[in-house]
């Protein structure tokens, strides 16, 4: 088995805030991510599949068909975009942190991988150069 990883990058804001919490809740457990102005990140997105090459190209997959399927599925989508607000995909309500995109992204992806001759293995979103999420799928 073959594992091969495409990276992205994208911007978007975000904030992060319980309507029902007051503000001080709100502050004390999101910090500064509880901006009321929100705030932005510089995302980076990494998509991992897995399969046998392909005996004719040696390909797991064309990179290039992952980059645009990547692009179309998400990165269109939320480039330049407020989280809480303009994304389809992104429930109402639901908090737009790493750990929730990664999942949401897998959800995106997944589908369409299937018609390939391989796998989605893992979605890797890097929020900050300190702080990621993976998801296998599970």
């Amino acid at each position: 088995m073959v594992y091969i990883t495409r990276r992205e990058r994208f911007n978007a804001a975000h904030k992060l805030w319980v309507d029902e919490w007051s503000e001080e809740k709100n502050l004390e457990m999101f910090g500064k991510c509880a901006n009321k102005n929100w705030h932005g990140h510089n995302y980076t997105l990494y998509v991992t599949v897995k399969g046998h090459p392909d005996p004719h190209t040696g390909f797991v997959i064309d990179v290039k068909k992952l980059s645009k399927m990547i692009q179309r599925l998400i990165v269109d989508r939320v480039d330049h975009s407020n989280l809480n607000l303009d994304v389809p995909f992104i429930p109402a309500g639901m908090q737009p942190t790493t750990e929730n995109l990664v999942i949401l992204f897998w959800k995106e992806l997944e589908p369409e991988l299937r018609e390939e001759a391989c796998e989605l293995h893992k979605i890797q979103l890097w929020e900050t150069e300190n702080i990621y999420a993976e998801y296998f799928g599970e």
